[in-house]
């Protein structure tokens, strides 16, 4: 999945750049007790100090990002270390204010200075700047990952391996492809074991149990409570989740027999059509319903049409503007990358992120000319739009309303490129009819629904690393234990303790919280439900398009402009008139393609053992 360069980092501090930047240390006079002017002037001081330190790190990132080498690993490890040492300084004082009475916003800010580190780090300096140096090197480790199977064969590298995975129906070719990327994450295995160590370290000093449980407390809500609300959004899409398993398990084992895919167990991983089995759109040739009508394939269109991989960052940034909302500086053309360098190692990963928290928007993707990178672009511009709304908003509230906002934003995006929208911007010269929504929903279900369980499970599963629960001994047998039991997949051979499968997956070895990510594959269809009905969508849900409506992007652009000066439950009324995360839109949006699952799984024995 995507994500932006939020603005609580996943990296650590170097406490010897803050005199060289001039910054002022962020601990008041001692005064007992302490008073609102005081908590004033430290929240004063702390925006100052680490908007300065946020706009070093994120060009430093960048660069890191865009030139992989240990020279620019090693800047962007001091640059975090010196953001994440200052957040932590002033998290510590935020402490000292929780019994004082203060007004609203002074005291939000405050408790968001305690939970916005991603990664806290300890209070010892050599233990920082080593918690610097493990996260930019499993970072970098990643982005140079390669297979490189020898005998005079060339190394394949992650879009390489992708694309054999989902075009090669081979499953020994699909086993080795799978096996040779996962392999890369072997080298990271004792760099995590310490990274974890230190996380952990750094979450006590904040009165945090470990750093699990510090992600847990960043969503308006108690630790637990958010873990149950998690769980209760699961529950209701679940039945759905195993319809669709059942489904795609059954139709595999035509493919290659039941000595491959086990009729009534795990699915083989490497069978799924995507590295990481979170979307299975990649075997769609082995799952298209032979008596639907085929639907829009939009790759050709886009290449017979002559699209380069400007014009389709264009063609997002017309969406946005046809809400009524304003093109995108023009830095944003000049300072993005768009491309793959020829002489360089990159993270081809698609972010979007604002460099200066103001207007030095950019993009960084190495895109493809098909209909998957056409669809996140839209989406990574839903990032770049959402950040330049709440540039105004005081440092401490530049940001979604939760993490996981900002990933629905981008996704709501996505859901209106429909073939309505293609129409009206010329790419199709009519909608396919009626008879082609069950291929459309299907397509849909194989990236969304597809994904849940496996949106939820990076997480559980390091929680249960950072908690202790899992210790380094049992990485990899917990990791497949989450997946088998959640998912319903299952390693190609036999994978022991020497691998590290969790970190062939970026957002582990980046560090990038991944509940986000499943929290949007919920709320977006909640978003897109709200804001079909603004732009006067009368339509089954799945055909809707926002485009060009400026009613919607008048909501859209009020909830955006908040920010997360507000709890979330807050920013969802303003959307959507409701306070409460809620399955039931995405429910509706799939309940044709739930029907007809249910008929054609009417004999077969679902679930998995």
């Amino acid at each position: 999945m995507r994500s932006p360069r939020l603005r609580f980092p996943v990296l650590v501090a170097l406490l010897a750049v803050l005199p060289a930047l001039g910054l002022r240390g962020g601990a008041s006079a001692a005064v007992d007790p302490p008073t609102a002017a005081e908590a004033e002037s430290v929240l004063a001081a702390a925006e100052a100090d680490l908007l300065a330190l946020w706009v070093a790190r994120d060009r430093a990132q960048w660069v890191q990002s865009t030139y992989i080498t240990g020279d620019t690993e090693a800047i962007a490890a001091a640059a975090n270390e010196a953001a994440i040492a200052a957040a932590m300084r002033f998290a510590k004082e935020a402490v000292r204010f929780d019994a004082v009475d203060l007004p609203l916003p002074l005291r939000r800010k405050l408790d968001l200075l305690k939970v916005a580190l991603t990664l806290p780090a300890p209070s010892d300096p050599a233990k920082s700047a080593e918690l610097a140096r493990l996260a930019a090197g499993l970072e970098g480790a990643y982005g140079r990952g390669a297979y490189c199977p020898g005998e005079g064969r060339p190394c394949l590298d992650l879009g390489e391996l992708s694309k054999r995975i989902a075009t090669s129906r081979d499953p020994a070719e699909l086993a080795e492809a799978w096996a040779g990327w996962h392999a890369i994450a072997r080298e990271m295995r004792p760099d995590y074991v310490r990274f974890v160590e230190l996380a952990n370290e750094g979450a006590r000093e904040l009165g945090f149990a470990d750093a699990g449980a510090l992600w847990r407390s960043k969503y308006d809500l108690p630790a637990d409570a958010f873990a149950a609300e998690v769980a209760r959004l699961w529950e209701q899409v679940r039945p759905l989740y195993e319809q669709l398993h059942c489904y795609v398990r059954a139709r595999l084992v035509e493919e290659y027999g039941s000595g491959v895919v086990p009729p009534d167990g795990p699915i083989p991983a490497h069978l799924l059509g995507n590295m990481w089995a979170q979307s299975w759109g990649g075997v769609w040739d082995l799952l298209a319903p032979a008596e639907a009508a085929p639907g829009i394939d939009l790759t050709p269109i886009l290449r017979a049409k002559g699209f380069d991989e400007r014009e389709m960052v264009r063609s997002g940034e017309r969406f946005f503007t046809s809400l009524g909302l304003d093109p995108l500086p023009e830095t944003f053309w000049e300072r993005s990358m768009f491309t793959k360098p020829r002489d360089r190692d990159v993270v081809c990963h698609a972010s979007a992120w604002d460099i200066d928290q103001v207007d030095d928007l950019r993009i960084k993707m190495c895109i493809e000319i098909n209909e998957e990178d056409f669809q996140t672009i839209h989406h990574e511009l839903g990032h770049n739009y959402y950040q330049r709304a709440y540039a105004h908003q005081p440092p401490l509230f530049r940001d979604s309303a939760n993490d996981g906002f900002h990933e629905a934003l981008g996704d709501t995006v996505a859901l209106s490129v429909t073939p309505k929208y293609l129409r009206r911007i010329g790419l199709v010269e009519s909608e396919p009819g009626a008879d082609a929504d069950l291929s459309l929903l299907l397509r849909m279900a194989l990236e969304k629904i597809a994904f849940l369980p496996f949106g939820l499970l990076v997480d559980q599963w390091r929680w249960q690393v950072f908690s202790g629960e899992v210790g380094p001994e049992a990485y990899n047998e917990a990791w497949w234990k989450l997946r088998r039991e959640i998912q319903g997949v299952a390693p190609p051979m036999p994978r022991g303790e020497q691998e590290f499968d969790a970190g062939a997956k970026y957002h582990v070895p980046a560090n990038v919280p991944y509940t986000r990510y499943f929290l949007a594959h919920i709320l977006q269809f909640q978003f897109h439900r709200a804001l079909c009905e603004t732009a006067g969508e009368t339509g089954p849900l799945h055909r809707c398009t926002i485009h060009g409506s400026a009613a919607a992007g008048t909501r859209l652009e009020e909830m955006m402009r908040m920010g997360i000066s507000r709890p979330w439950p807050d920013a969802l009324e303003a959307l959507t008139g409701t306070r409460e995360m809620d399955a039931r839109a995405l429910l509706d949006y799939f309940a044709p393609l739930s029907a007809w699952l249910a008929e054609q799984n009417r004999d077969r024995q679902c679930g998995w053992r």
